[in-house]
């Protein structure tokens, strides 16, 4: 039997297929360069299981991917998967796209090859244009999104910390342990077990600087604006 998050993934690409192609086609857009540099190389075969999970790769690599895929899944493919990967219904949302090797065979196969239906072209092949390290970035962004209401149980005390930090009157590093701690509670839509949150994009901005409370609190509000 599938699972919640392969149903929700298999309707949204049948109501992808059935609605007309002009609705989200992509047409003459021209995939945007991403600058993989600072990601290890991983070889010009294209591999069939996402390379930069933390687990494979360790943290530091995992936390450059998942950087560098932001960038580019937004220059890329925002525009039909929408802002975050949060789809708005008339292209596949990539969250629930399972982080494991079917997932990553799945994904890689659209992104080197694309997608084409009745002459339309729907997703141009960005393998060949960005290449394979720049495809397992935004594929470890995509799994690290958060699943809807993954802050709910928590957002009245987010609400109360971030106007702590916006106040400037906090201490930085119990809000900071505070944090990391309720970051390792955010789900993952797809199963991954570390999701890269608000929560966690705040505790790692905030230091023994004042002036790092004023820009976590910034992220807070700006993440906790769109989960509502």
């Amino acid at each position: 039997m599938l699972d919640a998050r392969t149903r929700r993934l298999m309707a949204a690409m049948t109501l992808a297929a059935l609605l007309p192609a002009q609705v989200f086609a992509h047409g003459d857009v021209t995939p945007q360069a991403v600058n993989t540099d600072a990601l290890p190389d991983v070889g010009e075969e294209w591999l069939s299981e996402n390379p930069y999970r933390a687990a494979t790769a360790g943290d530091e690599v995992w936390a450059k991917a998942v950087q560098i895929g932001d960038s580019g899944f937004n220059q890329n493919c925002a525009r039909c998967h929408g802002l975050g990967a949060v789809s708005g219904g008339l292209a596949p949302d990539l969250r629930f796209l399972e982080a494991e090797e079917y997932g990553d065979e799945w994904f890689v196969e659209r992104f080197q090859h694309g997608y084409t239906q009745d002459g339309t072209t729907k997703m141009p092949a960005f393998g060949p244009v960005l290449g394979q390290k720049a495809g397992w970035a935004i594929r470890t962004y995509i799994e690290t999104r958060p699943e809807d209401g993954a802050l709910d149980s928590h957002a009245a005390r987010l609400h109360a910390i971030r106007d702590q930090l916006a106040s400037g009157e906090a201490d930085g590093e119990a809000i900071k342990t505070e944090l990391q701690a309720i970051a390792v509670e955010v789900k993952t839509a797809s199963g991954a077990p570390v999701a890269d949150s608000v929560v966690s994009r705040a505790a790692a901005l905030l230091s023994a600087d004042p002036a790092s409370y004023k820009h976590a609190a910034e992220v807070l509000t700006i993440g906790l604006s769109a989960a509502e």
